[in-house]
């Protein structure tokens, strides 16, 4: 039994074979350092990444920055003279489904992992910190030239296998564009019982998804986990290279100037931004996750700080 990386990357899935031992040997690494990491983050309920959604009014606390506004409480407001917000009781069943992104663009990294490993890791803690209790896990997974769609299921079991397909998903071939907004679609039409619906994408290219991400978001919670590597945020000083674009299939040369590389830092720098303010639009927080960072200790501080925001939040604060 292979023991969790000490450097804090996940393992390498670039097996592909569906009954590859080196493929069971990495999952089961996974799941280990998974549950190694993640166990004493949540106790009791699984409250999950976020407050699980609700249909039972709850008590209302004062408003934080970033809460969504649609969950106002004018009455306690106007009483109080200060805002406040209504909190929803958490249903007992959870029923989450992921938007997996395994465009090309994944396929690339040049730290310890590649992206799509890191895709693959945090679809692994996604279900570690929702499955139980009768909650259940879906996925749609699109490369740009196919989709997966894998039924919303209970139970440690499905969990695996779910990890396993998506582990496995053929690599798309070289010049096929990725459809972020085509696999949130998929996850609005057929509408799905209330839950939460997680994204998981590098979010690179057009935000042409945003439309679909606020109509999504007006029936589910929504998590945005961001998985990128640090030459999406900037370029090293190499002088003359060879860029390829496996996307739109584009090979083309450049040197990497201080003006270039600046200009690509400010642009990169820009997009980021304007995908921020893009979830920030929706209420959705957002997870990010780097090839050149300890991906599982980003995990434990987020969970970690969205438990404690809703604990610094939880009845008594305020009155009903």
């Amino acid at each position: 039994m292979s023991e969790p990386a000490r450097d804090g990357s996940p393992p390498s899935f670039r097996s592909g074979e569906l009954r590859d031992p080196a493929l069971t040997a990495a999952l089961r690494t996974l799941e280990l350092t998974v549950r190694r990491r993640l166990d004493g983050v949540l106790h009791g309920d699984h409250l999950g990444l976020i407050p699980g959604p609700g249909s039972e009014p709850g008590d209302a606390r004062e408003y934080q920055p970033g809460d969504d506004v649609r969950q106002m409480d004018w009455s306690v407001t106007a009483r109080t003279t200060h805002p406040h917000v209504r909190q929803t009781v958490a249903d007992r069943e959870l029923e989450t489904w992921l938007a997996v992104d395994l465009s090309a663009s994944l396929d690339f990294g040049t730290a310890a992992c590649e992206k799509r490993d890191l895709v693959v890791a945090a679809v692994a803690a996604i279900a570690h910190l929702t499955i139980g209790g009768g909650n259940r896990i879906g996925a749609v997974v699109s490369t740009g030239r196919d989709t997966v769609r894998i039924p919303a299921r209970g139970g440690r079991a499905h969990a695996q296998s779910m990890l396993r397909t998506i582990a496995t998903v053929p690599h798309p071939p070289d010049g096929t564009r990725g459809d972020l907004r085509g696999v949130i679609e998929a996850l609005r039409r057929p509408q799905r019982r209330r839950g939460l619906a997680v994204v998981i994408s590098d979010f690179l290219g057009p935000l042409d998804w945003q439309r679909s991400l606020r109509a999504l978001s007006g029936r589910h919670d929504l998590l945005a986990v961001e998985v990128l590597d640090r030459r999406d945020l900037e370029l090293p000083d190499l002088g003359d290279v060879v860029l390829h674009d496996p996307e739109t299939g584009r090979t083309r040369e450049f040197t990497t100037t201080p003006q270039l590389r600046a200009d690509y830092a400010q642009a990169a720098a820009a997009h980021r931004d304007a995908v921020q303010q893009a979830m920030r639009s929706c209420g959705a927080p957002m997870l990010s996750l780097r090839t050149d960072r300890d991906w599982i200790s980003d995990v434990v501080r987020f969970v970690a700080a969205r438990r404690h925001s809703y604990a610094a939040g939880a009845p008594g604060r305020a009155g009903r």
